[in-house]
């Protein structure tokens, strides 16, 4: 019973693309009773170069409130230096501020891409967090089987037994 369970569910993993190496990895684990997958995180940190942990940084900081702050508050003081504080030949930047939107400008050139790598990488850890999911909610299934064959088995056994000690019961009686 279990093994049409099985194979009914094998059957089913192994239509969807690319599920096969899945699907035999969860019934060889099933049947040698072993932990299915590595930590995700772990396997990935692994692979992870200094220049991907680089741009993970900078996205991070980059897409945080307290950056959004520090860079309006910086453009504040830039015009309010250029527009108020300095006059004339002394001012480094004078209105309409050409030298800021050209630093501006670099800075979005770089910093977009650099946001874009660590975006790519966290979209390849969470394909890799879906497949290792896939492959522990396949191995949970295969366990449910077992489980439930196991059970069945002892529900028959069990009502074997009350029958013949129902018969036993009817024998002496008589």
């Amino acid at each position: 019973m279990i093994i049409d369970g099985v194979i009914s569910l094998l059957n089913a993993a192994l239509r969807g693309p690319g599920r096969k190496k899945q699907a035999e990895g969860a019934v060889d684990a099933f049947r040698s009773r072993r932990p299915l997958v590595p930590d995700a995180n772990a396997k990935i940190d692994a692979a992870t170069s200094s220049g991907d942990r680089l741009a993970d940084a900078i996205a991070r900081v980059g897409g945080s409130w307290p950056f959004i702050i520090a860079f309006l508050l910086l453009l504040a003081a830039w015009i309010v230096i250029n527009a108020v504080f300095l006059s004339g030949a002394r001012q480094f930047d004078p209105y309409p501020f050409i030298f800021l939107n050209l630093v501006l400008s670099m800075l979005a050139a770089l910093q977009a891409p650099i946001i874009m790598m660590g975006q790519n990488r966290q979209s390849a850890k969470d394909r890799l967090v879906a497949n290792t999911d896939y492959e522990v909610n396949l191995k949970a299934e295969l366990e449910i089987l077992a489980l439930h064959e196991k059970i069945d088995r002892l529900e028959a056994q069990q009502a074997r037994e009350f029958d013949r000690l129902a018969a036993l019961l009817i024998v002496r009686r008589e």
